[in-house]
């Protein structure tokens, strides 16, 4: 009797397609505060941060989450609410949330990164007062568009991702290379500046990536995280006190062979996804975690090992992860005044916003730059020209009437504040993580 192999091996694909993909469920039942989010994952590098970027997309506050790994395999529970702090009730969110996990995570940050015709730029440099004016001032006389941007400035440096295309026809700058490098040599010469001790970069991006992944990696690339001489950090790399900036601890764990990485800092949006993407762009592995949060202040705690298979093993390094994880947090925190800009789009828009600023004493500490349609939807942190964030409220109103009173708002900061209620002890889907973990050894109590 002859077997039918081929029958065989088309159920042993499906099976491996149904191990590789993510089992995604969402309780509203089980937590009266908040929306249970549970993923069950074969364990590989990069799952978890690929898990939680899609909650940070789709602009959901973790409040909790327990993170396991048994074996090959990974259970994760994220305990979500929106930035209101309510759970989630509107459908297309959960089937986004389904949808995007449960599919092993293929499509992941198309939306953000991958925008039809554009050219993404990528740049690197010394922030200065009035530095982000001048970028946009070359690129409106280089006759481009700017559909988005996003720019950080942390530790007197500053990266961009900025996706521009021709002012005329809409089209992307690719295949014209004379074009893209006279303007990344003229964008190299703005961001070099007078005394750049270190080379100032501008590039054309290559493939697709995640917008706030690739800020993240070109801080940590221009080793933004080094303190100078007389920072507030001190020689260890830790803080004391939340209003101080960011308390990180990093212990071994040697009788499991674990590294133990502690963070405690104010909370916000996206803080998770800032400390998961660095520790996953350094090559390390989150094991098991727990994140919590009391009122405004956020806990977190992972169990990790880099990809080796090794614990943190030296000193140096102890260090390097403590400063790389407390910049990792510190690069997105706002800085200033909140100011929105909502207004038609036109030509030189931004060169013209961002000069007014510059000719008020102002620095853009952070902006986030979005065209949709016809209409320019820009946030912007700004400070006084000494970095002081408490702006003489008579500057904010002249720079206010010089854009236009109702298309520049002082918005209060939304990502401070936020209501999350947490019950000290769920039921449910969490009591399955957490006695692993006591299993483990990582825990005291189960309960």
């Amino acid at each position: 009797m002859k077997m039918d192999w081929s029958s065989t091996l088309d159920e042993y694909e499906k099976l491996v397609i149904r191990m590789d993909t993510p089992r995604v469920v969402i309780d509203n039942a089980v937590c009266a505060t908040a929306t249970l989010v549970k993923v069950d994952s074969a364990r590989k590098h990069g799952v978890l941060l690929e898990a939680v970027q899609v909650l940070a997309d789709l602009d959901l506050c973790v409040n909790k989450a327990y993170i396991s790994s048994d074996g090959r395999w990974f259970m994760d529970v994220f305990h979500v609410t929106d930035q209101n702090g309510n759970k989630l009730t509107d459908e297309s969110v959960i089937r986004c949330i389904e949808q995007s996990l449960g599919t092993g995570y293929r499509s992941l940050g198309a939306s953000q990164t991958h925008l039809p015709g554009v050219t993404a730029l990528e740049l690197t440099g010394t922030d200065r007062p009035g530095l982000l004016s001048e970028v946009f001032a070359v690129l409106s006389d280089q006759r481009c568009n700017v559909v988005e941007a996003k720019v950080w400035t942390h530790n007197a440096r500053i990266a961009s991702l900025i996706y521009i295309n021709d002012i005329d026809s809409g089209s992307p700058l690719d295949d014209d290379s004379d074009r893209v490098s006279r303007i990344e040599d003229r964008l190299r010469n703005v961001l070099k500046g007078d005394n750049d001790v270190r080379s100032a970069k501008t590039v054309v991006a290559l493939g697709v990536t995640h917008t706030e992944r690739r800020l993240h990696q070109l801080m940590f690339a221009d080793r933004d995280y080094e303190r100078k001489v007389g920072s507030s950090w001190g020689e260890t790399g830790s803080s004391h006190g939340l209003e101080a900036g960011p308390l990180v601890t990093v212990q071994g764990c040697a009788e499991r062979g674990y590294s133990v990485v502690n963070v405690q800092c104010r909370d916000r949006p996206k803080l998770l996804f800032d400390i998961v993407c660095t520790l996953t762009d350094m090559d390390y592995v989150v094991f098991h975690g727990t994140v919590g949060t009391r009122g405004d202040e956020a806990f977190q705690e992972f169990y990790i090992r880099h990809t080796d298979g090794c614990p943190v093993s030296s000193e140096a390094e102890r260090q390097r992860v403590i400063q790389c994880l407390q910049a990792s947090i510190e690069r997105r925190a706002s800085k200033g005044v909140r100011l929105e800009l909502r207004t038609l789009d036109r030509r030189s828009l931004l060169s013209d916003v961002t000069r007014t600023f510059r000719e008020n004493g102002l620095s853009v500490t952070r902006a986030e730059v979005l065209t949709r349609g016809d209409t320019a939807l820009n946030v912007f942190y700004v400070t006084d020209a000494a970095g002081n964030p408490a702006v003489e409220p008579r500057i904010i109103d002249s720079v206010r009437e010089r854009i236009g009173l109702t298309n520049l708002l002082v918005k209060e900061d939304r990502e401070h504040g936020i209501g999350k209620a947490t019950a000290p002890g769920d039921p449910g889907l969490f009591s399955l993580v957490r006695r692993n973990l006591y299993n483990l050894g990582l825990i005291r109590s189960c309960s």
